[in-house]
Parts: structure tokens; C-alpha cells; sequence
């Protein structure tokens, strides 16, 4: 049963909270488009599409700095309460820090629960709009604006498969400079390549254009050469976008599925894809360690007042994050294993949590 004082805080809590991302999430569309205004100018971008583009974007933008966004709220409004000699009030009436705490834990349940819940099935969605959109329209003289994001794609697709495109386009279902090689062992048996490859969701078939097969003979190859040409593939549309953010588009159960399937393939990317995994439960658990810190450190009435607070809770708030995303890309580009990649700065953090919490109790 929730008490008078537990609603008082955890009314501040959430409303904080939610004030925060009402204010920082349009400086970071205003940022963005100060950044794309003229990418989209210069490719024409129907302003309905803008207009969904930045809907994406708020989930996206909100999904990945959420701690921050968690972490300053509650050291302001929590540093609030000790200016104003609430807190001294609370526990002078017999309450003790811990006890305190509890709505604190309550409101970080809540928002830990509907991070988990987005990032499960709705950040995804968002994630996959806010790709498509960049690799369809931020372009300059043709050219990606963020290249390297979505180019040379090249991909194990079973033992004796291996397929390459140089660049996809996520809107119109289109990949570029296509190739499938085929091997017996260490020797070539055949190649196809395509100048385009197009998915038809019709029928699940492909369309290759400038279509050339090339098939390797002991007396000679024979090669056939088609404008275009029309068939099914064993690979999935999938496997032919950008290894950097497929993972992200993906709901948990189709995560975990395709997880699977990359790991039976032996996939050489399947660090990046365990990383994104992990993270969908490690991110709401942070929340709980975060609120720990930010009252533990923020309770106090200091003598540099809210502006102190504020400067340590920044400089904690954007150390959790740097760990976050050191650890997550050594855990990418090496075999550092990605489940303690993922987990260190919660577990770093955890222990700072309690010593700030104990010291804090004192």
C-alpha cells in the first residue's frame, strides 16, 4: 500500500522523468535536422516522410540516452527535496534511507518494465524506420552520406555459399553490385553476379538484372548472360542488409531466431548481433543502479547546492555511457565475450551504487 510520502516522490519521480525527455528530445530533432536539411532539400524528401522519419527518431534518440535522461531528472528533483529540508524532515520523523527508497525502486520498476517492453517490440520497428529513411534519402551526388553504414555487405550464407553486395537500399527492397559464389572445398564451382538484385514479396522470388552466371568446367567455364532474370534463392532478404543495424530491426523472438540461425552458420558477425541481444535486458536493469546513485548522491545538501549535484550526476551519467559503449563495440570488433561487454558497467556501476548508498545511509 502506497503511503502519502510514495506518491508525493514518485509522482516527482515519473514527472521529471518525462519532463526531461519533453525537453531534450526536440533539441535533439532540432539538431538532426540542423545536420540533414540539406541532404533531404537536395533528394526531394516528401514531407510525409519527414514527418514519420522524426517520429522514429524521438523513440530511437529517447530509447539510447534514456539513463541520462533518468539520471539528471532524479538528481534534480531529488536535490529539490534536500534544498528545501524535505529529506532531513523525512528521516528525522523516523523514516529510515532505506525506506526512503522505496518509491524511488517503485518508479524505477515502472520505467524499467516499459523500457523493456519498447525495446522488445517498438524500439525496433523505430530502429528499422530510422535506418530506412537515412540509407534511402541522406545522399549527396548519389553518393551514402553515411557511408560504410550500408556498403559491402559479404556473408556466409551455408557451407559452400557466399554472397556479396556492395549497397542496399532498404525502401525499394534493392541491393547493388549482387554476387553468390558457390564452392567445392577450396574450389570454385560457380558465380553469379547481377548489377541489381530486386526482393519480390509477391512471390518470394528475386529479380536479377544484367544477370551473369558463371560456371566452372574442367575443359572450359560456361558462362550465360541474362538482361534479367527471375528466381528463388536459399538466402532471406535479410541476409542481404547491412550487418550494422539488422539486429537492431528485429523484435526479440525474430532476434533470437535469427540468432540462431547466424550461429549455425557460423557467422563472423554474430558478436554484434549477441550485443544488441543482451542489451535489451541489461538497459531496464540499469535504471535500477542509476536511481540508486543519483539519490545517494543528490540526498545530501551540499554547499554548492543543485549545481554540484548536477556536475557529479553529469560526470557519472556520461561515464556509465562511455563504459557502455566501449565495452559494446571491443565486444563487436574482437572476441571479448559480449555478455561481460554488456554487463561490466552495470556491474561497475552496481558497486558504486552501494558504496554511494551505504556512505549516503551513514
Amino acid at each position: 500500500m502506497l503511503t502519502i510520502l510514495d506518491k508525493y516522490i514518485l509522482k516527482r519521480y515519473l514527472a521529471t522523468f518525462v519532463t526531461m525527455l519533453a525537453m531534450f528530445v526536440p533539441i535533439g530533432i532540432i539538431v538532426d535536422v540542423s545536420e540533414k536539411i540539406n541532404f533531404m532539400i537536395e533528394n526531394k524528401v516528401p514531407f510525409l516522410k519527414i514527418a514519420v522519419y522524426y517520429y522514429h527518431f524521438t523513440i530511437y534518440f529517447a530509447n539510447n540516452l534514456f539513463p541520462i535522461f533518468l539520471f539528471l531528472s532524479i538528481i534534480w528533483f531529488t536535490s529539490k527535496l534536500a534544498n528545501n529540508t524535505e529529506i532531513i524532515a523525512i528521516l528525522s520523523s523516523g523514516i529510515s534511507f532505506t525506506r526512503f527508497l522505496r518509491p524511488y525502486i517503485i518508479g524505477a520498476t515502472l520505467v524499467s518494465i516499459f523500457v523493456l517492453i519498447m525495446g522488445f517490440f517498438v524500439v525496433p520497428v523505430s530502429s528499422e524506420g530510422f535506418n530506412n529513411f537515412r540509407y534511402t534519402y541522406l545522399r549527396t551526388n548519389g553518393q551514402q552520406a553515411m557511408r560504410g553504414d550500408n556498403t559491402d555487405v559479404y556473408r556466409q550464407i551455408n557451407d559452400t555459399d557466399f554472397l556479396y553486395v556492395n549497397s542496399y537500399n532498404a525502401s525499394s527492397k534493392t541491393a547493388f553490385n549482387f554476387s553468390l559464389e558457390k564452392f567445392d572445398k577450396d574450389k570454385m564451382v560457380s558465380k553469379i553476379t547481377a548489377s541489381r538484385i530486386q526482393w519480390n514479396p509477391a512471390d518470394s522470388t528475386y529479380t536479377m538484372y544484367d544477370y551473369k552466371k558463371r560456371t566452372v568446367g574442367a575443359l572450359g567455364d560456361v558462362i550465360v548472360r541474362e538482361p534479367e532474370k527471375k528466381t528463388k534463392f536459399g538466402f532471406e532478404l535479410e541476409d542481404l542488409t547491412p550487418v550494422i543495424y539488422i539486429a537492431e530491426t528485429l523484435t526479440l523472438d525474430k532476434l533470437t531466431a535469427f540468432i540462431d540461425k547466424e550461429r549455425a552458420r557460423g557467422s563472423s558477425n554474430i558478436n554484434i548481433y549477441m550485443v544488441v541481444l543482451y542489451k535489451k535486458f541489461s538497459v531496464p536493469i540499469s535504471a535500477f543502479i542509476l536511481t540508486i546513485i543519483a539519490v545517494s548522491v543528490s540526498a545530501m545538501k551540499r554547499r554548492g547546492g543543485m549545481g554540484m549535484n548536477l556536475t557529479i550526476g553529469i560526470a557519472i551519467a556520461f561515464g556509465f555511457v562511455f563504459f557502455d559503449k566501449v565495452f559494446g563495440v571491443i565486444a563487436e570488433k574482437t572476441t571479448f565475450s559480449p555478455f561481460i561487454a554488456v554487463w561490466f558497467p552495470n556491474f561497475i556501476f552496481g558497486i558504486l551504487a552501494i558504496f554511494l548508498l551505504r556512505n549516503a545511509k551513514r
